[in-house]
């Protein structure tokens, strides 16, 4: 019984990886058409952070953090969540969102690149393959005419390559960093913090605040799933399954985010999906494959979605 009740729970979660976090591409578009992209980030990741922290507590967990724990949470809360997120929120103004989902795809070959020119990490032959097949994937998907011709198309593009430099820096302090031992509560520090930068930012380029109440019904509905499923649900889902199946299964979330992502935009939202963006994806994600598949590289942090 046991047995047969992991086994409901595991699919349940590789159901919440793969699903929720491919949904999020879509909800935050749909969102960013009514709320400032830093402000819809700011309250999305705030509000999980306290509501993490009240589940911690009703669990008997302890929220004790040292100073240096504290800070640690606060640097990668900014790179992961303020940054990393907030910039791919700000991008989606401009950009689709399946295209936004292919391009941060690529994050495993940006945090390869970075352990190899900061750490001095070698690069084995497959991961140099799989190197070679993302670049070209990332080249095929930015060189469309239909995206170079959209206003500020570019500028969403090279902020979301911007974001992916941030997770990819923020993956590698993580390794070596002094955080919470309790992932959740971890969690909850690096939400609400960078939560909070978020609304700095947010009124720093002087972005209009409004009351949840004031928004639409869509819009209520979206920042919902995106507070209780995108950054509750499927993060808790994620460092369950690290604990019950090997690293490079649960690692499959990167290539089948994308095509949910690609499959939403098309049906809800009526983005086009190209033929060149199909022969992109395809090769993109077999590159991917190939680094991944060196199972000693790297460990993947998803921390941002």
């Amino acid at each position: 019984m046991k047995a047969q009740k992991n086994t409901l729970l595991i699919l349940l979660a590789f159901f919440s990886i793969y699903v929720i976090w491919g949904s999020t591409y879509l909800l935050n578009k749909i969102a960013v058409t009514d709320l400032p992209p830093f402000f819809l980030a700011g309250v999305r990741f705030t509000t999980a952070g306290l509501l993490i922290f009240l589940i911690a507590k009703l669990m008997g967990r302890s929220l004790a953090i040292t100073k240096r724990q504290f800070l640690n949470t606060v640097f990668v809360g900014f790179l992961f969540l303020s940054f990393g997120n907030g910039v791919v929120v700000w991008a989606l103004k401009f950009v689709d969102s399946n295209f936004a989902a292919l391009e941060i795809s690529a994050q495993p070959l940006v945090i390869l690149l970075m352990m190899f020119f900061l750490q001095g990490k070698k690069i084995k032959p497959m991961s140099i393959i799989g190197i070679i097949l993302g670049m070209l994937g990332i080249y095929l998907l930015v060189s469309q005419k239909e995206l170079l011709q959209s206003e500020h198309s570019f500028v969403g593009v090279l902020m979301i390559f911007a974001a992916m430099l941030a997770w990819a820096y923020g993956s590698l302090f993580v390794g070596k960093a002094d955080f919470p031992k309790n992932y959740f509560v971890n969690t909850g520090y690096q939400m609400l913090t960078g939560g909070i930068l978020l609304g700095i930012m947010s009124l720093a380029f002087g972005e209009s605040w409004s009351s949840p109440l004031g928004w639409s019904t869509q819009v209520q509905w979206v920042m919902v799933l995106l507070v209780i499923l995108g950054s509750i649900v499927a993060f808790t889902s994620f460092n369950y399954l690290l604990k019950f199946v090997s690293p490079e299964k649960v690692s499959t979330n990167t290539y089948v985010n994308p095509i949910v992502a690609m499959f939403l935009g098309w049906y809800f939202l009526d983005e086009k999906i190209t033929l060149q963006s199909i022969v992109a994806a395809i090769i993109l994600l077999t590159g991917v494959y190939f680094i991944n598949s060196n199972k000693k590289s790297f460990r993947p942090t998803r921390f941002n979605r």
